[in-house]
This record gives structure tokens, sequence and C-alpha cells, in this order.
């Protein structure tokens, strides 16, 4: 029986014995979804860049060609969730993508199927993993335009921040608002809707050192829902609700920069690296395959991570614990350097900051440039966050 040759460093099928080209007509098809775990610390972004290989797609489409999974990507009916920036991770992004099956198409038995998850997982780097697979529920089933629900979380330490504060101004988020005042406008593209719905924001802690005291090294996150997000929308949220939770804005500002009159203020972006992709969810009742001895895979190589970077953090806390005693007032700015850019020695409120040119504006002068088109619509079935 020929072997199918995934070793090679191009992107073509062969078969390992007679070299020649895989014959995917001789296969079945199936359509499923894939649930990937990524940490993008390191890497460029998800979506595939012309200048760089250190993307989850480009990473991915090669593991897939490889094991001759799917032809090429452009007759592999793919479709990916989300769309995530450099540096940014996710927890459970989703893709649905035709691929060879082992079993016939109508068949129901999963138990036989190819093991996709070790397939793949022994192709990709470390920090890119499938967890599971799922059948699609039909033929059309896309996971960008089926998914109802999309959670991002972004995690700090608490530092000197109120997080009451926090929660007040995450909570006047909620519902349907024009959010061109945060996020990069992104008219180039075709982008001249900006109206979001939130279905939930709120600030929490996530893990307390004391639960009897309240420490600045306590870990918290923000954790924002949406059906589709903008371009570095939650970064810019989460840079707001950071002017908050130091003081040095109210939460009521959030309400003022909902207002789409009101242009929109200089202000940096929260960094890139505390943010997730959490989840994806969908309204179908999707039936996620994990198999067992490729996860438990999956979870040795996390624990190694998480290891390594435990014993870091455990290391750097004894070092400031042995220093900070000798301070003569605390240093509380263990969040400071979550916000992109020098801090200012002098605050100068938000609404009084010099503003970016309008959406009008912008809108024009690619109209001008034969860019754009007035009145295109824009698709907000996707999700374009940090893209």
């Amino acid at each position: 029986m020929d072997k199918i040759n995934s070793d090679t460093s191009g992107e073509t099928c062969t078969l390992k014995k007679k070299n020649r080209p895989f014959d995917f007509s001789k296969c079945s098809k199936r359509r499923i979804l894939l649930r990937i775990l990524y940490l993008g610390w390191d890497l460029d972004g998800y979506a595939v860049q012309d200048n760089s290989t250190k993307t989850i797609e480009h990473h991915l489409f090669l593991a897939l060609t490889k094991s001759c999974l799917i032809q090429d990507r452009q007759s592999s009916n793919y479709h990916r969730c989300g769309r995530t920036d450099k540096g940014v991770s996710a927890f459970s992004q989703v893709i649905s993508i035709d691929v060879r099956s082992k079993l016939p198409s109508e068949a129901t038995d999963l138990s036989q199927e190819l093991p996709y998850c070790k397939m793949l997982n022994r192709l990709l780097p470390d920090e890119i993993r499938v967890l599971s697979w799922a059948p699609a529920p039909s033929p059309e089933f896309s996971a960008r335009f089926d998914c109802v629900r999309r959670k991002y979380r972004y995690f700090f330490p608490r530092g000197s921040l109120d997080l009451g504060l926090m929660g007040k101004a995450a909570a006047l988020l909620v519902g349907g608002h024009d959010f061109r005042n945060f996020c990069k406008m992104d008219v180039g593209n075709g982008v001249v809707d900006y109206k979001r719905s939130i279905f939930q924001a709120s600030v929490t802690v996530m893990q307390q050192n004391d639960p009897q005291l309240e420490s600045p090294y306590d870990m918290c996150e923000v954790t924002i829902e949406g059906k589709a997000f903008l371009w570095h929308q939650i970064r810019c949220i989460v840079s707001v609700l950071f002017l908050v939770g130091e003081g040095k804005e109210e939460p009521q500002i959030v309400t003022q920069l909902l207002n789409p009159e009101q242009p929109k203020p200089q202000y940096p972006l929260a960094v890139d690296l505390p943010l997730v992709l959490f989840e994806c969810e969908y309204e179908h009742l999707l039936d996620w395959q994990h198999e067992q001895e490729e996860l438990s895979r999956v979870v040795l190589k996390m624990q190694a991570t998480w290891t390594a970077n435990a014993v870091k953090a455990a290391m750097i806390g004894k070092m400031l614990a042995n220093v900070e005693p000798k301070l003569e007032a605390p240093v509380l700015a263990q969040a400071d350097s979550l916000v992109m850019g020098v801090k200012p020695k002098v605050y100068q409120p938000l609404l009084k900051r010099q503003t970016c040119s309008t959406l009008e504006t912008k809108i024009d002068h690619y109209v001008k440039r034969r860019k754009l088109k007035k009145n295109e619509d824009n698709d907000q079935s996707g999700d374009v966050e940090m893209k």
C-alpha cells in the first residue's frame, strides 16, 4: 500500500514510494471544524502575509498540505472564525474546511475516521495545537458566518487600578453602539459602518494571591463578548478602561466616546500580549471529537510551557519581595507597561487632546482616490478584531 509523504519541505502532497502526486479524486471528503489553540507572543498574527512565514495560517496550511488532508487552500472552502493580530493568542480559534476522509460521506460512526488532530500536531510548531475536530452540520457551514458569539479576554495585574470603576465603565459598553472611537478605522478596506453590539463586558479578579487581601499582584481580566469586532477594538477599550482604573477619567467617558459626533481623541493602544480570543460559539450543537492520546500530548507540552514561565514568575516575585520593603514609598506600576508608548508626566484628559481624522474625512479621502464607493455596505458577519 502506498504511503503518504508528509515530510517534504514543500506544500505539495506526494506518495512516498512512487514520488507522485496524491490522487484526491479517489478519496472521500468531509467538511469539518478544527478547534485550534495558539500562543501568539512570538508570531506575526493569524492571517498569512507576503513578507512573513511566522503566521498561524502559514503553519496551518503547510501542515494541511503536507499531511495531504487538502490539495490546496483555494479548493478547501476554508473559513476562519476570528483574525488575530501579531502577539495575540487564542484558546479556541475555529476554522471550517473540506478535508480528506477515510470514511464515506454518509458514515456516522466517527471512531474510525482519520486522526486529524494527531496528523496536524506532528507537523505544527509547539505554540500551535489542534485541540479537537467536529463534523460540520452542513456542507455550507462556515466557522465565520455561522458564529453567533465571540469572547475575548485581556489579562492584567491589579497594580493601583480601581477595578470597581473599571467595571462601571465596562458596563456602559453593553448594547448596540457606534464604536468608531474605540477602534482603528479601516476605511481603506471598505469598513464604513462602525456599529457593533456588545453582549457582555466585565472586569474581574481571576487569581488572588491572598483571599483576605487585595494585592497589586492579583491577576485580573477584562472579558468582552459580541458577535463581531472592529480592528483593535478590544485593545482600544482596555486602554480607556485603564485610564478609568487609574482615576484619570470618569467611567462616563465611555458614554461620551460612544457618541459618534465626538471626534476620536488620540490615545495609545493597550499592548497585544495579554489578549486572547477565548471562545467562539455556534447555535448548532457541535460533536467535538477529542483524541485522548493526542490531547494528553497537548497537555504535556502546555504543562512544560507553564512550568518554565511559572518558575520565572516565581523567581522574579521573590526578587521583588526582597527589594520592595526597602522602598520608602511603594511603587504600584504593575499594569503600566500594558499601554503602548511613554507615559506622560502630566496627564491630559481625553476630551482635551488632539483628535484623529473623522470618519467622513477618511471616506472623502478614499473616494477621491477612487478606492472606495459611497454607501458601500460593510460585512458585519465576520470578525476583524486585531487585523
